[in-house]
């Protein structure tokens, strides 16, 4: 609603989900490797993989969330079947991480 109200006021303020997509995945095919942390799950892992799809897969991907495989939801999916979708390439390295973020960030920054 905030937003809503704030692009009558505010015309620079641009919010275009297509278009944001459409620029993600452009950007991806056109690399020539790509890799990415992902800090938690939802809508923003799923279209960074499917991103990375459209170029045959990452080469590098670390994820760190607490949502299990077992529950079937794409947050809660592993590096394992993201290979097996091509959203991370084959012989891509990648790592999933079983930790709240605000717990482990710190410790692989510093």
């Amino acid at each position: 609603d905030m937003i809503y109200f704030d692009q009558n006021n505010n015309r620079e303020l641009k919010l275009d989900t297509v278009e944001d997509l459409c620029d993600i995945n452009t950007s991806s095919i056109f690399m020539e490797k790509t890799g990415f942390i992902i800090l938690g799950a939802g809508l923003v892992k799923h279209h960074i993989l499917n991103a990375n799809l459209m170029r045959n897969g990452a080469d590098y991907a670390v994820i760190i969330n607490m949502c299990p495989e077992e529950d079937g939801s794409d947050a809660g999916a592993g590096i394992g079947e993201a290979k097996s979708w091509g959203k991370i390439a084959k012989n891509g390295k990648g790592a999933k991480v079983f930790s709240e973020v605000s717990l482990v960030l710190p410790t692989i920054v510093a």
